[in-house]
């Protein structure tokens, strides 16, 4: 692909809506032109034609699909003023100087789940929803692995602060994974440890009652053993007409 212009930048934001800014400027596209763009950039290692067309335009002929993507890819060469999507031969792949917010979030999951990182130093981005009002299912598909990724990413680094006794970091890292799904078990664990960690007792009790409560509510379950184990202790170390009630 031809090179940009010296000091030129091109930022694609996928997280909470579409959008495309270079040099600052936001550029308004086609919503098609959009699809492109974006399920090519969700494809770090680039797609084959084939598999886009086929995604893109899931009700078309082979033959149309195919039309379409090639039309779409003319459009975006002649709309943009700098290189985006490089389609030179039967793969896709987004231009490598292209700053995509996905990616960058990518990069911190990694970085959040290897033990071996140091924690500090850098900013663990890990929020957002992938492309909000998007329903097509190869949005749903990485909507939710981006979420799941997200989610462990923020109880692994809770883990970490806990042992780091950053207690105040921690709290907050374990509230967001519980934002993220309320009746995800191992995000209520990772906050009842930190509790337990600052020594707030009556706290670790009332988040495990909280969760307890919302999980017959919701799903007619109690929670796991696992679970359970954390604050038995202190369950068992109540008085007899605390845990009657």
């Amino acid at each position: 692909m031809g090179g940009r212009s010296a000091g030129s930048a091109v930022r694609l934001t996928l997280l909470d809506g579409f959008a495309l800014r270079t040099d600052g400027e936001a550029l308004q596209l086609p919503v098609t032109l959009e699809r492109v763009i974006a399920f090519v950039a969700l494809r770090q290692r680039g797609v084959h034609r084939a598999v886009a067309a086929g995604t893109l335009w899931p009700t078309a002929s082979e033959e149309h699909a195919q039309a379409s993507l090639r039309s779409a890819l003319w459009r975006l060469r002649c709309m943009l003023r700098v290189p985006l999507v490089d389609g030179a031969r039967d793969r896709l792949a987004l231009d490598g100087d292209v700053a995509v917010d996905v990616h960058a979030q990518r990069a911190a999951v990694r970085r959040a789940l290897d033990a071996a990182t140091p924690y500090a130093g850098y900013c663990l981005e890990l929020e957002g929803d992938l492309l909000p009002g998007w329903y097509e299912d190869w949005v749903l598909l990485e909507r939710e692995r981006l979420r799941q990724l997200r989610l462990h990413a923020l109880e692994a680094l809770t883990g970490r602060l806990i042992g780091a006794e950053r207690h105040a970091d921690a709290l907050e890292t374990a509230l967001a994974a519980i934002a993220g799904d309320p009746l995800r078990e191992t995000a209520h664990q990772a906050l009842v440890r930190v509790h337990l960690a600052e020594g707030n007792v009556v706290e670790a009790l009332r988040q495990y009652e909280a969760y307890s409560n919302l999980l017959r509510r919701h799903v007619g379950l109690e929670p796991s053993r696992r679970l359970r184990e954390l604050v038995e202790p202190l369950l068992a170390s109540r008085p007899a007409t605390a845990r009657t009630r």
